[in-house]
């Protein structure tokens, strides 16, 4: 039923941006529809807040996450823009920016916007360091300005380049939060003296993540991408959906251990699988996404690369709900870890054991994401990670506790630690911690200074001054700044622990 009174809401905000408004009335509208058939079982679980959909509306339009092929777009140009292939940086950078005007995804922006290190560097002969820095800074703060929802992601690496080394420069100067950035680091590959660089632009303004390259290079046959906060997703498709399970509520009806491990789980997973294929079906078959899009007849997408992202959150508070009675706590006792990985191996089997609609690149599988969470989570603690206030003292063992985890997750899982900001001096230390937590099975990471206007919220960035403004009931720019602004204070992210290395 159309929420009239929402969109009214949004309709006479003053705390909203035009742009921000028109979406959030598209929103209303899809919402109105009901299009897709949800048993009762699944309505409830819904209500509970056991499923979450992540709003992706009642009515999908277009998928959730798309990863086009930019290299396919460089070669080729596009006959609907009309643009020819790039012969210049100018006309690459005027072309990319052309083009991310026109690829959708759950935030009306694009999500992923390429290797831009891999994607400029051809296009630099001829031109001095300086040149290139201030084309780069024309681009990227274009990007920062357009793209007004920091849910948008580039990569960097894993091989050093010249245009990769520049962009990290420019990023520690602008300290913009869009996009969010993930250098790939393969240690057979990434000479240290470039990571060395993309982890002091990290310290300087939160901005390259880290991703282990080795423990993704093989979930897809066609090579990967990182887009939004952390999903790892095949390029040249994406993900149609991501719905997921969120253990702390669910856990509320659990009998006990027995019962929730044996019949609740087991429950709510197949009624998520259930959901996503209805989901993936109408997109694929009544949509007309697939059957309109340039991005696809050009080749820049292919619905056979496409997945369905399976989410999982609050594993912390799930554990802790269960092992309440012998008074064991998550990430800090060996008997509440222990049943945390017998959580995950049940969902893995369980999820495995599905079929997932239109999706031979990952072998008709639905994939699992650790779920970072939403602004409306209170008490609910991202994916699989450690609560605020209980991260163990030593910073290896919480590394270490990450990586038992880390590897159930194809689809995309990470880590957030502030760093306190004498570190900055030595990147070189951070580098090495990098390295033995990658060989400790974490698959991606991410450092902020302590002290740095920007900060990581869930896995997006966020301005604290612009939280600042929005408490205020000022318009800000960017709309997830709407999203960690309450975010960041009722799950006190000022009080993670800060580490020293």
């Amino acid at each position: 039923m159309f929420d009239s009174k929402a969109a009214y809401d949004t309709l006479t905000s003053q705390k909203l941006t035009h742009e921000q408004k028109v979406m959030g009335l598209a929103k209303c509208a899809e919402n109105g529809l009901d299009v897709l058939d949800i048993p009762e079982r699944t309505r409830c679980f819904f209500s509970s807040g056991a499923i979450n959909d992540l709003f992706e509306g009642h009515a999908p339009y277009r998928p959730r996450y798309t990863m086009p092929d930019y290299d396919k777009f460089i070669k080729n140009g596009s006959a609907f823009l009309q643009l020819d292939p790039p012969k210049d940086l100018d006309e690459l950078l005027n072309g990319l920016m052309i083009l991310y005007r026109h690829v959708p995804s759950i935030t009306n922006f694009p999500v992923f916007l390429g290797s831009l290190d891999k994607m400029i560097d051809p296009f630099l002969d001829g031109y001095s360091d300086e040149e290139v820095k201030k084309k780069l800074r024309l681009f990227l703060t274009y990007l920062d300005r357009t793209i007004t929802d920091s849910f948008c992601h580039a990569n960097l690496g894993p091989e050093a380049t010249r245009a990769g080394s520049l962009i990290l420069e420019v990023e520690a100067e602008l300290k913009n939060t869009v996009p969010n950035l993930t250098v790939k680091y393969n240690p057979d590959i990434t000479p240290d003296a470039f990571m060395e660089k993309a982890i002091g632009t990290s310290l300087a303004c939160s901005n390259p993540a880290i991703c282990n390259d080795k423990a993704n290079l093989d979930v897809y046959s066609c090579g990967y991408g990182i887009s939004s906060c952390y999903n790892i997703l095949p390029t040249g498709g994406g993900s149609y959906t991501l719905t997921r399970v969120t253990l702390t509520k669910l856990v509320d009806d659990a009998e006990n251990i027995e019962h929730f491990l044996n019949v609740l789980l087991p429950e709510c997973l197949d009624c998520i699988g259930a959901y996503m294929n209805e989901r993936i079906r109408f997109l694929v078959e009544d949509s007309g996404f697939f059957q309109s899009s340039f991005l696809v007849k050009e080749g820049l997408l292919d619905k056979d690369r496409f997945v369905a992202m399976f989410g999982v959150t609050g594993l912390a508070e799930s554990v802790n709900a269960l092992m309440e009675p012998q008074g064991y706590i998550y990430g800090r006792d060996e008997a509440a870890d222990n049943l945390a990985q017998q959580i995950m191996d049940v969902i893995t089997e369980r999820v495995n054991g599905m079929t997932a609609l239109y999706s031979p690149i990952y072998n008709n599988k639905f994939v699992l994401h650790a779920q970072v969470g939403l602004d409306s989570d209170i008490g609910i603690t991202s994916g699989v990670r450690i609560p605020v206030g209980g991260e163990p003292e030593d910073f290896f063992a919480h590394l270490r506790h990450s990586g038992r985890y880390h590897h159930y997750f194809p689809a995309g899982v990470g880590d957030i630690f502030p760093i306190a900001s004498g570190v900055q001096q030595n990147p070189a230390a951070l580098l090495d911690v990098v390295k033995g937590a990658f060989k400790g099975g974490m698959h991606y990471m991410s450092f902020y200074s302590a002290d740095s206007d920007l900060v990581r919220i869930t896995g997006y960035l966020v301005k604290r001054s612009e939280m600042e403004k929005y408490r205020k009931d000022e318009v800000v720019l960017q709309n997830t700044t709407q999203l960690g602004a309450p975010n960041y204070d009722d799950n006190r992210l000022a009080q993670r622990k800060v580490r020293m290395v």
